[in-house]
């Protein structure tokens, strides 16, 4: 089998510092305008402005002079990498493209390689859609980069499973202490994730539960009050329950606007406060380089006040449930001028201690997978992490519904005993929102 050439992107290396290592044995060209693009991006705080300086450090070790003349092994069983200079801009490309910015010169330079090898074998990477046309115009082969995203999102993972005709006496069982009832008790032969949520019905019966995998026992849940708000329905109920839960550490919540994913969220890390240091509500910044910020006036506060307000208006609505005057609405106020609750952009969170922390993660579905991994794997001692979002609201100019941070999560983690998620369906805004989110 005839080894392939892949053609790197910048915007490959910053969604994933490591891709060198995903095209197994491989040859990786990397064309010299993308090393001068990622010199741009090696001073900041982002995970984009890490993975900059982390590949750079990677290319700097296996450097050598055939790395600029053949290229040099990755590593034992992968491929070679190799850096191409800037080359005399093809006739093609002078036909087609009047300015010559940095994207074109990384694109001629793949139709150079690709050219010079009757383009067999050569595929140009990047998660630009709009350089790929670019590419596929000129003849090109391209290809989004996808090491992490989900196969198939009609069969992703709810949380849910809905089971018809279960035996009766299990609804007598159920709501009797210990509240749990044996798994063979339900007369069903079923497979369950560890944590995933049930609704039983038999005729008029029905109960709301969940299965705990170590015991292999299905568990009760009923509807709790979390600072005023109450679930509407069963889904919201599944999602206060594994939130509420010390026992899972780790939450996914996803589903369209309107669904209450945040507001749930801030009202279980209130209802749970005095069990951890702090509530972190954090959400990204798109674009996550923050490189639009500097245009709009005021200080960083006030410029970051338009991004973080969805969170304020959240904290608001519960508050609404108290009278002015009432303790827990005072609470809320004073919660956020001690700094009990912070509300801040996700990159600012970087260096911050991550220990008895409730953190809310909104809008997950703009973070990719290498900054879920990131802020999960920085999680101490008694800290809760909820990741709130819709993965088919995408807002990350490189991200879609397959490659965002959530669905990962959501794939990877299912039936892990310290992982919980549920699929909010039903808006419950208003009637006018849930219209419009159906039709329009």
């Amino acid at each position: 089998m005839n080894k392939k050439i892949f053609i790197l992107d910048t915007n490959v290396i910053l969604h994933d510092s490591g891709c060198i290592h995903q095209f197994k044995d491989n040859d990786i060209y990397i064309p010299i305008t993308v090393i001068e693009e990622l010199d741009r991006f090696k001073k900041g705080n982002n995970v984009i402005h890490c993975n900059a300086r982390d590949f750079l450090r990677t290319l700097d070790a296996l450097s050598s002079e055939k790395m600029f003349n053949g290229g040099v092994p990755i590593e034992k069983g992968k491929g070679k990498i190799a850096i191409c200079l800037d080359v005399e801009l093809d006739d093609i490309i002078k036909e087609n493209f009047t300015e010559i910015t940095a994207d074109i010169k990384i694109l001629n330079i793949a139709y150079t390689v690709a050219k010079k090898h009757a383009f067999k074998n050569v595929i140009f990477v990047t998660k630009d859609v709009n350089l790929r046309l670019r590419a596929r115009s000129i003849g090109l082969k391209t290809e989004n980069y996808n090491s992490k995203f989900v196969e198939n999102l009609s069969d992703m993972y709810t949380g849910l499973q809905v089971l018809n005709h279960v035996n009766p006496r299990v609804f007598e069982s159920l709501y009797k202490k210990p509240f749990e009832v044996p798994i063979s008790s339900l007369g069903i032969n079923v497979a369950f994730y560890t944590n995933e949520n049930l609704i039983l019905k038999n005729g008029s019966n029905s109960a709301l539960a969940f299965y705990d995998g170590p015991t292999q026992t299905i568990k009760a849940i009923q509807p709790q009050v979390c600072y005023g708000i109450r679930p509407r329905n069963a889904e919201q109920t599944f999602a206060l329950n594994a939130m509420l839960n010390p026992e899972i550490p780790l939450v996914t919540v996803s589903g369209k606007a309107g669904t209450g994913k945040t507001l749930l969220a801030l009202a279980a890390a209130l209802a749970r406060k005095q069990h951890y240091r702090q509530v972190f509500v954090a959400r990204p910044v798109v674009p996550l380089s923050n490189k639009d910020l500097g245009f709009l006036p005021g200080d960083v506060a006030s410029k970051l006040d338009p991004y973080m307000q969805p969170l304020y208006d959240n904290l608001t609505v519960i508050q609404n449930h108290f009278n002015e005057h009432n303790t827990q609405s005072k609470q809320i106020r004073e919660l956020i001028e001690e700094e009990k609750i912070v509300i801040t952009p996700i990159s600012y969170i970087r260096g911050r201690s991550i220990v008895r922390v409730f953190f809310i993660v909104d809008e997950a579905q703009n973070l990719t997978p290498h900054e879920v991994k990131t802020i999960i794997t920085r999680a101490g001692e008694g800290t809760k992490i909820v990741f709130t979002g819709d993965i088919f609201q995408i807002d990350h100019p490189y991200l879609d519904s397959q490659t965002n941070g959530l669905a990962y999560i959501i794939e990877k983690m299912k039936g892990q005993q310290l992982y919980a998620h549920i699929n909010l369906e039903k808006g419950e805004r208003s009637d006018l929102a849930e219209l419009a989110a159906k039709m329009l």
